[in-house]
């Protein structure tokens, strides 16, 4: 299954960007961000989710574990 996180960016994804986290919950929070929620297998996986947050020219806001584990 992988582990949990929760990248949050500024502003709203439109339909193209969030085709790009595919597998991934996209949520738009009432401050008009994007939270971006889903598992990924390990490190080498997470990195090229925030790969593509940079490549879009997405502003990185937070990232968190969100599964629990310490």
């Amino acid at each position: 299954m992988g582990t949990l996180y929760e990248i949050r960016v500024r502003h709203r994804l439109d339909l193209v960007r969030s085709d790009w986290f595919q597998g991934w919950n996209v949520i738009h929070d009432e401050e008009g961000n994007t939270i971006l929620r889903g598992a990924v297998e390990d490190q080498a996986a997470l990195h090229g989710v925030l790969a593509r947050v940079r490549d879009l020219g997405l502003i990185l806001l937070s990232l968190h574990r969100a599964d629990g584990d310490t």
